[in-house]
């Protein structure tokens, strides 16, 4: 389920624990168009630690979101957080056919899953041959919880959706990093590393590629919701209220320099953490660029906090940057919410696998 085939076009439908984003891409020759784009937000407890908690209520976000969004695409993608996966590279002879080596991967994969097979939903791919062994093939086993692709998949269902693809979201940001690449030339050296860090509303996720493959994860519960939660305490507001102040303005004059500035100064330090913890465990002492996605990545100036405080060049992510958009698409509000946009993009990149 996580690396189908071939397959109709699909929505890059990405669940947060804030937002549900959904984004339609076509291509022609090799410049992507952005076809039909929305977002909606959840209301507080309706996705926890990246699980699904209230399965009716994402349906009915999902179908609002594809309603807003005019797209007739009937087929989705959608992934589950890399912390609710278990990945696993094995090695199998190069010679099995596919049907082969799947029958093999069922017999032996409880050797390397901790849960009962019944219990999760499971796929590999191919990765190529064994660099040791050329009659040998790496094979990535992914397998995840049979409740977290359920979940995800009966919520498309109630949004008159079908899930082609469930993937992982780590993929999906892999998948969308190509997107940016071009963006961050000035600063990449032949073997440096890039950053990516995701701060959403609820959770960080701090993630390193090398040629561009995720070679490291980090997750902290630290995210726009504290921003959020700290101008509804200080004003006197609901948590919408707070929300909607927080993205269209409204707040009184010291709102930047009392909430706004330590939040950001919060945000960098989180980042330089996870910058740190990198370094002193990895064989790769150096990050080239850092790159800032999730909704927190537009807050302005934030970037050059980052580069000021860290000593790293920074850069806000816009995998739009050289599309197109159709007719339906709403350019100021896709700008302001393309940071946040990766993983979705990832997922919509699948119609053309």
């Amino acid at each position: 389920m996580f690396f189908r085939r071939k397959q109709p076009p699909v929505l890059g439908i990405d669940i947060s624990s804030a937002v549900v984003k959904l984004l339609e891409l076509s291509k022609n020759g090799d410049r992507f168009r952005v076809e039909s784009y929305a977002a909606e937000p959840l209301p507080p407890n309706a996705v926890v630690d990246k699980n699904i908690a209230d399965v009716e209520v994402i349906g009915r976000v999902i179908r609002g979101v594809v309603k807003k969004s005019g797209t007739r695409l009937k087929h989705a993608a959608v992934a589950v957080s890399g912390s609710a996966v278990i990945t696993k590279v094995i090695t199998m002879p190069a010679s099995l056919s596919e049907q082969e080596l799947e029958e093999q991967i069922e017999l032996e994969a409880d050797q390397y899953i901790p849960y009962s097979m019944d219990e999760v939903s499971l796929d590999f791919q191919i990765l190529g041959p064994n660099e040791k062994n050329p009659e040998m093939n790496d094979v990535l086993l992914a397998a995840s919880r049979r409740e977290n692709v359920d979940n995800r998949v009966a919520a498309l269902e109630l949004a008159g959706l079908k899930a082609a693809i469930v993937d992982v979201e780590a993929y999906a940001l892999e998948n969308a990093f190509s997107l940016i690449e071009g963006q961050l030339a000035q600063f990449r050296t032949a073997d440096g590393a890039v950053a990516v860090a995701d701060v959403g509303a609820s959770m960080t996720t701090f993630n390193v590629l090398h040629k561009g493959r995720i070679v490291y994860t980090r997750e902290q519960g630290f995210g726009g919701r504290q921003l959020t939660e700290e101008i509804q305490r200080r004003y006197g507001l609901s948590y919408e209220e707070a929300g909607l102040a927080k993205k269209h303005g409204g707040l009184p004059d010291s709102y930047v320099t009392e909430v706004l500035e330590p939040f950001k100064t919060a945000m960098v330090q989180q980042i330089g953490r996870s910058l740190q913890f990198f370094m002193s465990s990895s064989s790769h002492r150096n990050v080239d660029v850092l790159v800032l996605a999730g909704g927190c990545a537009s807050i302005a100036g934030v970037d050059e906090l980052v580069s000021q405080k860290l000593g790293v060049p920074a850069i806000v992510a816009n995998p739009f940057l050289n599309m197109s958009l159709g007719s339906r698409v709403n350019a100021h509000d896709l700008r302001q919410d393309a940071p946040a946009m990766m993983i979705a993009c990832g997922l919509a990149l699948r119609s053309f696998d």
